[in-house]
């Protein structure tokens, strides 16, 4: 029985001072979840049984194809993570420590590393492939800047799922079912989201999905044709054909230009009187580790109006990025704020929405002091190699079609991880020739917490939260007006007890006080059905009904005398 005079539900009228994302306004102040520490926060028994729910549908989808559930520690030994090679390129976001034997352990942020280690010393046929194992666990990680609530924490529950094949074809057959699987989890959870694209970044393997749920809090771009239709890519991987630019026709050779003092393309293309899309701006870094290009300093060049995804450039390069030091810059190349392709002696790397520009002339810094080169074609007066590494940009083009970029909250993952983990953590099978493989693999991750917050980013309005009937924390709320030990009161009590005996999840308000505060805090927590009993409509035999999605007055309100089966037709139309 859930009455909130028994029910420990502390709202507030005011926000957190430091609370910018809705969701963390809102879950605050509905009592759904409190502040221990920075990226530290607990769930409330609202909070906790919307967070329950989300965890209901993921767990029905990953068994419905034929996962099985397990349960991995958070501690773990730090020696499993040095043979992956994570240990050390994770950096500081990973939790060391040592127990009492001086031993290295981490708190787990994934648990690659642990179920491999399990399956390597199971799974020693063929025939003991393929299968799937998930689990629900806490996740440890030193965020550097926790924010926006529950959304960016240091700790949190995943849902992480693995998948052991013997070859690419059934990983390929597996990540579909988990595609299939997680549009379910997002659809029956009420979200708005989208499938995209995706780096595979610290995770490694071959390819990677990210689910996306749009609203303004979020921390991550997508980039959408036709709303997702068309093409849907994290900006991070996102490619599109640059918007035109008309450029002038090319002289013989380049031609020397005086410009004092435009060290930026701002200046230089007023100073030209050209768009910045028809320059070329000068971006030196320094690789390390690629096997593309010696260690040392690259010279990328982009248009003046694009930007560099440091994620595609590390891609692209195939090793550690960083930007190229002043002294590095005149020591190779020239005068930063002045520098070009011609006569660098670096590797120049152009991006790839420079040559879909077309032919033409280019302007480009001279590597010399207030002077540039006008008139610079793409091979003719330099060599270089393509590399795709701008940020796409809205209005840009995928197949003909503008492109559109939104925020939004990752609330899952999927990855073909291959052989990444198996191959160092030695985890093989035998196949019928006897012949030893590394067994293939797939990583699949769930956010609970994020879903909730996504969530509630999407569905509120000026007076709280208005869930998704399918994670709220209690599907209807009674209000009961009057005074305690009155006939609303008694009224209230007998339709809390029928609604909850019809199977609906009931929050009855039998607590003490005016209709203005209860009306105001049913609002703020957002039960999708709000059913009020007052003096008024129990005298005509009838009580308020309110859809909260758009505060939908049920006009006339709903008869006592078989309420539940008006209830029961009324849900259907609750979103």
């Amino acid at each position: 029985m859930t009455r909130l005079s028994q029910t420990l539900l502390p709202t507030e009228r005011q926000p957190p001072a430091d609370a910018e994302a809705i969701s963390h306004q809102l879950m605050v102040r509905a009592g759904l979840v409190r502040q221990m520490g920075a990226g530290l926060w607990s769930w409330l028994p609202a909070g906790w049984r919307a967070h329950q729910r989300v965890v209901g549908i993921i767990r029905e989808e990953m068994e419905r194809i034929g996962s099985q559930e397990v349960l991995m520690p958070v501690l773990q030994p730090a020696e499993l993570w040095k043979r992956t090679g994570r240990y050390d390129a994770i950096g500081g976001e990973l939790f060391r420590l040592k127990d009492r034997r001086d031993a290295d352990m981490v708190l787990a942020m994934t648990h690659e590393e642990a179920m491999t280690n399990h399956v390597a010393q199971i799974v020693r046929s063929y025939r003991d492939l393929p299968f799937s194992l998930f689990h629900f666990q806490i996740k440890e990680r030193d965020e550097p800047r926790p924010r926006a609530g529950v959304l960016r924490t240091r700790e949190f529950i995943m849902k992480d799922a693995y998948t052991f094949d013997r070859d690419e074809a059934g990983l390929q057959a597996q990540y579909e079912r988990f595609r299939e699987a997680y549009a379910r989890v997002y659809d029956r959870s009420g979200l708005r989201w989208y499938e995209v694209e995706s780096d595979t970044g610290m995770m490694g393997g071959k390819r990677a999905h990210e689910y996306m749920a749009p609203c303004a809090a979020g921390e991550d771009d997508v980039v959408l044709a036709d709303g997702g239709a068309v093409y849907a890519a994290n900006v991070e991987v996102a490619s599109a054909d640059p918007q035109p630019v008309t450029l002038p026709d090319a002289p013989d050779a380049p031609v020397r230009v005086e410009t004092p003092g435009t060290r930026t393309i701002a200046k230089l293309a007023a100073h030209l009187d050209r768009p910045a899309g028809a320059l070329l701006k000068a971006f030196p870094v320094v690789v390390s580790g690629s096997e593309a290009y010696a260690d040392g300093v690259v010279l990328l060049l982009l248009r003046g109006d694009h930007e560099v995804v440091d994620v595609k450039l590390a891609k692209a390069l195939g090793g550690t990025v960083r930007q190229a030091n002043e002294d590095e810059i005149r020591d190779r190349i020239g005068p930063p704020g002045f520098l070009g392709p011609i006569g660098a002696d670096v590797p120049v790397v152009v991006d790839a929405a420079v040559e879909a520009t077309g032919t033409g002339a280019w302007v480009v810094g001279a590597n010399e002091t207030d002077v540039h080169l006008d008139g610079v074609v793409l091979g003719r007066d330099f060599a270089y190699d393509v590399v795709d590494v701008r940020a796409v940009v809205a209005g840009d083009t995928v197949d003909g079609t503008p492109v559109t970029i939104e925020p939004a909250i990752e609330v899952g993952n999927i990855f073909q991880l291959m052989t990444r983990y198996s191959e160092p953590l030695d985890a093989t099978f035998l196949d019928e020739d006897g012949k030893t493989h590394a067994i293939v693999m797939g990583s699949y991750g769930i956010g609970p917490a994020r879903i909730v917050a996504a969530a509630v980013e999407q569905f509120h309005d000026e007076r709280g939260i208005a869930w998704p009937k399918a994670i709220a924390p209690y599907e209807i709320e009674v209000v009961g007006l009057g005074k305690p030990g009155g006939d609303e009161a008694a009224a209230a009590e007998r339709v809390y007890d029928e609604l909850r005996e019809a199977g609906f999840d009931v929050l009855l308000d039998d607590r003490a006080g005016g209709a203005g505060s209860k009306l105001a805090d049913a609002e703020l927590l957002g039960a999708p059905l709000r059913i009020t009993v007052g003096k008024r409509s129990l005298a005509d035999g009838r009580v308020e009904a309110q859809i909260r999605r758009g505060q939908e007055t049920i006009e006339g309100g709903l008869p006592l005398d078989g309420l539940s089966d008006a209830v029961r037709e009324l849900w259907e139309r609750v979103p």
